[in-house]
């Protein structure tokens, strides 16, 4: 145990706020169960629940809970590989440490399935302890979901019994304005990328294997994109003698339309949806840029460039192209994107090579004012329900994940299973990256820890580092962050009558624009009408909209 304690010590956990490098945390666990308690202590050892009592520093006055009931979506990486998160290491090794079990409760279906059943359950207020998902996407908001009792208010309880939580966002004030409202609430226990690193992750894909067969570089811009579509096109570079290519995929969907996304929109100097210029809200789609976007992808689509059957490929349609070696370039992610593809090609196109492009510009260059990039912290958090009867038990249980021994839990799993220390560093071991069950890395990281896609702990740089295990996954880091993202908005919070009129207006809006941007692209609705559509967005309240995120933007900045 000594050797342990050791390695502990040189442990460093990363920050949020720091964007070069990381900033030491050594914060202690408030749990009482700090290297003699972890994973060396074995099965004798009593956990500080609540009957043991708590432990020395902050939050010595109470114990883990019993038990938990916690809301929260199964991620699809492990869907079919397990039906509860009691089925991952993580959650089992954190009952052996707090003594605390946890009923979790998993939503079924996916998107706005997801969705409906949350807001049923919200307006029942049926509700379990914890809820995990993206608070500000709810209706009216999490500061109104505070003053309805739905979720606690969790400043004070913060600082009573979440003493790692709370050192985190002393040494990090730029987090701390991002988590709480414009009212000053802090509303969850949020998950946080901690590393600039972390938050670039998707952006253009191209088969490079394709730009030698037809004797091309990279594009970098609208104009060399449009050349090596239409190379893809004519000179089979798949080489089977058939014209079954399709060069581009892009959809006009939630992907696209996200402001964080920008897929292609970005390009032209405006983003998607809401952005903001010099502290001056606009809307994309209003944009005269737009209609340079949208006269692109009709181009595209009436010379045979874009899939023909964009608007109808879902997911499965789109894994299908790739891995039949028949789409030349789209957008995804570094991880389930080219990680992904290029595994499940490896046996039937071992000479596939997916390789990332630059987000174009629209002169030699250039770059595009908008790509991906997430924010530290986007909205998801695990929020404590009005009907938790120890919620202060409950903080102290997730405050766990802020610590050394929470951090390193949360993000590579049980030490000599998932990990081991090498040199200094947590290595994942072949559970992980070689997976003898056949699981592909992020469904073995799923299934050990959750640094693979989010929840209640900081995320660390060092898991991007091993996730991003081929050369391409890595540049696409590099080249996807090349965009100047000076327009992006921040993550603002509306209030509760805000929030509903917001809504209002923009389910309607999104409808007829989605249906609209199809027929646009397919040339089903001439471009010449593109006037008389923003006309349309107007009249169905675009600006008051706008207005909205603009008093949201400046509350925003006077935090």
């Amino acid at each position: 145990m000594k050797k342990r304690s050791k390695r502990a010590r040189r442990l460093t956990l990363s920050t949020a706020a720091a964007m070069s490098a990381l900033a030491l945390l050594a914060g202690c666990t408030g749990s009482g169960s700090g290297g003699d308690a972890g994973a060396d202590a074995g099965g004798d050892a009593a956990p500080p629940n609540a009957e043991t009592g708590g432990s020395e520093g902050n939050g010595a006055e109470v114990g883990y809970p019993e038990t938990i009931t916690y809301w929260i979506p199964m991620v699809d990486h492990i869907k079919g590989h397990a039906t509860t998160l009691n089925e991952v290491t993580l959650y089992q090794e954190l009952e052996r440490i707090t003594g605390t079990k946890v009923e979790f409760k998993h939503p079924s279906g996916e998107g706005d399935q997801i969705t409906e059943q949350l807001n049923l359950m919200i307006a029942s207020q049926n509700l379990p302890d914890v809820v995990e998902t993206n608070w500000l996407n709810i209706s009216r908001g999490p500061e109104n979901a505070i003053k309805e009792g739905t979720i606690l208010r969790l400043n004070e309880l913060i600082e009573q019994h979440a003493p790692n939580f709370r050192k985190y966002l002393d040494e990090n004030p730029d987090i701390e304005k991002l988590i709480k409202t414009d009212e000053g609430s802090i509303y969850g226990f949020p998950f946080i990328r901690g590393h600039e690193s972390l938050m670039v992750f998707h952006g253009p894909i191209i088969r490079k294997d394709w730009l030698e067969r037809v004797g091309m570089d990279i594009p970098t811009t609208i104009d060399e994109w449009e050349a090596v579509l239409t190379a893809f096109k004519e000179k089979d570079p798949n080489g089977n003698g058939q014209a079954d290519e399709i060069p581009f995929f892009i959809k006009y969907d939630g992907n696209v339309k996200d402001s964080g996304m920008n897929q292609l929109i970005g390009t032209f100097g405006i983003g998607a949806q809401f952005y903001q210029v010099d502290g001056q809200v606009r809307y994309g789609e209003i944009q005269p840029e737009f209609k340079e976007f949208l006269t692109v992808l009709n181009r595209w689509y009436e010379k045979g460039l874009l899939d023909p059957d964009f608007a109808a490929t879902d997911g499965a349609l789109r894994d299908a192209k790739v891995t039949g070696d028949q789409l030349g370039a789209f957008y995804w992610y570094a991880g389930s994107g080219i990680g992904r593809y290029m595994g499940l090609m490896e046996k039937d196109h071992p000479d596939a090579e997916l390789w990332p492009a630059p987000y174009p510009a629209l002169e030699k260059g250039g770059k595009a004012a908008l790509g991906q990039r997430d924010t530290a912290f986007s909205g998801i958090a695990a929020a404590i329900t009005g009907k938790a009867k120890n919620p202060e038990r409950i903080v102290k249980w997730l405050d766990f994940a802020y610590g050394e021994e929470g951090h390193n839990l949360f993000n590579f799993g049980k030490e000599g299973v998932s990990y081991d220390w090498v040199d200094g560093y947590p290595k994942y071991s072949d559970n992980i990256m070689k997976n003898p069950e056949g699981l592909n890395v992020s469904q073995a990281m799923s299934m050990h820890f959750r640094a693979a896609y989010n929840g209640p702990f900081v995320q660390d740089k060092r898991y991007v580092e091993q996730y991003m295990e081929r050369d391409s996954q890595k540049e696409a880091i590099q080249i996807w962050s090349e965009p100047e993202n000076k327009i992006q908005m921040p993550k603002v919070t509306m209030t509760a009558d805000e929030n509903k009129r917001f809504a209002s207006i923009m389910t309607d809006l999104n409808t007829y624009s989605d249906e609209m941007v199809t027929k646009f692209i397919m040339g089903v609705e001439p471009l010449s009408s593109f006037e008389q559509y923003v006309e349309t967005l107007k009249s169905m309240g675009i600006q008051e909209a706008i207005d909205i995120q603009q008093a949201a933007l400046d509350r925003f900045n006077n935090r």
